[in-house]
């Protein structure tokens, strides 16, 4: 797989205690991209996508619904510069 972006991203609504971390790694592996998501202070969940773009467009679309048992009110991303050593997704604590 050859790198093309990666992107940071916020998500805010009811994700924190909803299992949203794990559903988004297990997500983010099957659409083959590097990186992490981790809970804010905020009650926000913030991750990093890196990959085809293509699979970090759906995985932006899966964000807008989330985990089953989640509710997202807002979704905000940016691109970062890719890292390039990045690989394999983790939950941060």
């Amino acid at each position: 797989m050859s790198i093309k972006t990666a992107v940071q991203v916020r998500i805010k609504g009811r994700v924190q205690g909803v299992c949203f971390r794990a559903e988004t790694r297990e997500a983010a592996i099957n659409l083959h991209l590097a990186g992490h998501v981790k809970n804010l202070p905020d009650r926000t969940v913030q991750a990093l996508f890196q990959g085809e773009k293509n699979n970090i467009d759906m995985m932006l679309t899966w964000c807008q619904t989330g985990s089953p048992h989640s509710r997202v009110d807002k979704v905000t991303s940016w691109q970062v510069d890719v890292q390039p050593d990045l690989s394999g997704f983790k939950i941060q604590y």
